[in-house]
């Protein structure tokens, strides 16, 4: 399983420290962690997280202000603030600053978890989720592959959850069994061959005769993409 990644923005150690060792019993999820706002600004610019959980009472800055920079910069992710402050004015600050929601210390981590997924799951499911793929923009809710001309090229559903899949490896490989799996789950007659009878039809598809922009790699076992 690909794991989607969290970004943790707060300036307490300890609660960092608690935070990871929960998560980490759920390989659903790949933890990074900024202390500050500075800190969590450098990594937005240098990674691709999916949803981010950022503490309103930072060192250096607002997380208010934090999150309205995140929106502004054009990351649409989830974002959920956490605050030791449980008013309705505080709450309603958080999300008009741009937060996808807003969860109050101290927190059952079930909760936390719960709300987390809820979140990733409807943003996979979003007709908004758009994702840059090569030469083309993904939506993967209406399994379209859109040019910058306006051309659009439909996907089945099963190669729109194979270049989905792909997509949150960030370029790695995904061996064959792995995308299989995902894909199709454990089907009995489903074979390594149906996986590369699609993939070969959505090479077709996607990309050029002439070989020009190669898009689906494969590569030591399995398939990843040219990002």
């Amino acid at each position: 399983m690909i794991a989607h990644k969290l970004l943790i923005v707060d300036d307490d150690p300890l609660f960092i420290d608690l935070l990871i060792e929960q998560l980490s019993l759920h390989d659903e999820l790949s933890v990074d962690t900024a202390l500050s706002a500075a800190k969590a600004r450098e990594k937005l610019d240098e990674q691709t997280y999916d949803i981010v959980i950022l503490d309103i009472e930072l060192p250096d800055q607002d997380g208010r202000e934090l999150c309205r920079y995140i929106r502004k910069i054009g990351i649409n992710i989830p974002i959920i603030f956490l605050s030791g402050n449980a008013s309705e004015a505080d709450t309603i600050l958080g999300l008009e600053a741009g937060a996808t929601d807003y969860v109050v210390k101290p927190f059952k981590f079930g909760v936390l978890l719960a709300r987390i997924r809820a979140h990733l799951r409807q943003v996979e499911l979003s007709d908004r989720a758009v994702l840059n793929l090569g030469r083309y923009l993904f939506r993967p809710a209406l399994k379209i592959l859109e040019m910058k001309d306006g051309t659009k090229i439909k996907l089945t559903e099963k190669e729109s959850h194979i270049l989905r899949y792909l997509h949150r490896a960030n370029g790695q490989i995904v061996g064959r069994l792995e995308l299989l799996n995902e894909v199709w789950g454990y089907q009995d007659g489903v074979t390594t061959h149906t996986l590369e009878t699609h993939i070969y039809r959505l090479r077709q598809k996607i990309e050029p005769t002439d070989g020009s922009q190669k898009i689906l790699l494969t590569d030591e076992g399995g398939y990843r993409l040219a990002l």
